[in-house]
């Protein structure tokens, strides 16, 4: 069965002065449709760059990345736009939410573009920020709220738009162990309902514990793939 996303010998060099800087190098990946995919790496591996590049907001030196078949390196800028506001659901270590927008604002902002009408956006955006615990800071800002419900109202936001595919870089970076544990245990109960999720961390225990399999990352190469055992357990 071919795969859902799959990357064929990609590259993305980048110029630093008189130095050639490869940040991503020959790395062929596939994603099957309904996986938990974690790219596990420290800092400089690669692997945001990767994560980039499959969500269409980077293009690649040389290689290709292919959605169901059809490269996304032939696509045009309106194409790629139309990937991710229809398919893709990105969520940030930095939260990324606009600091003067309430939570239900931050999270209706996702449904903007794609021709949701108003009252369908509130109604969806409160739907979603409910069911994640977050009825009751509907009406707070991000500056309000704590760092674990800021990563939650960024989930809501990133999911909102029922997307395809999650793309999840370093989600838990800036939490406590305690918040770290609920996101991600957020996100396997996502993917157990069918949500395709790649996760970019340095954690790997996380990447052990919650998803299905592994692609290990060093200097911009792939180093390795393991099979993990989603149980749930602790970070």
């Amino acid at each position: 069965m071919e795969p859902y996303l799959q990357t064929v010998s990609l590259c993305r060099y980048y110029r630093r002065g008189p130095h050639e800087v490869k940040a991503l190098d020959n790395v062929s990946v596939a994603v099957n449709k309904g996986e938990y995919l974690a790219l596990l790496g420290s800092s400089g591996s690669g692997k945001t760059t990767l994560l980039n590049l499959l969500a269409g907001l980077d293009t690649p030196t040389s290689g290709t990345v292919a959605l169901e078949g059809s490269p996304l390196t032939g696509m045009s800028r309106r194409e790629l736009s139309a990937y991710r506001a229809r398919k893709v659901g990105m969520i940030f270590q930095s939260f990324n939410l606009i600091s003067h927008y309430t939570a239900l604002q931050n999270v209706e902002a996702a449904l903007l573009f794609n021709g949701t009408p108003p009252a369908e956006r509130r109604r969806a955006s409160a739907a979603m920020l409910e069911s994640l615990g977050l009825a009751d800071r509907m009406t707070h800002r991000p500056g309000d709220l704590s760092g674990g419900e800021q990563q939650r109202v960024a989930v809501a936001r990133a999911v909102v738009k029922r997307p395809e595919i999650l793309f999840a870089d370093e989600p838990t970076g800036n939490l406590d162990y305690d918040n770290s544990r609920s996101i991600a245990g957020l996100l396997q109960s996502l993917n157990a309902g069918g949500l395709t999720v790649v996760l970019v961390t340095h954690n790997h225990e996380m990447a052990q514990e919650y998803a299905h399999r592994t692609v290990r990352m060093q200097y911009g190469r792939v180093t390795g793939t393991d099979l993990a055992g989603a149980t749930g357990g602790a970070l």
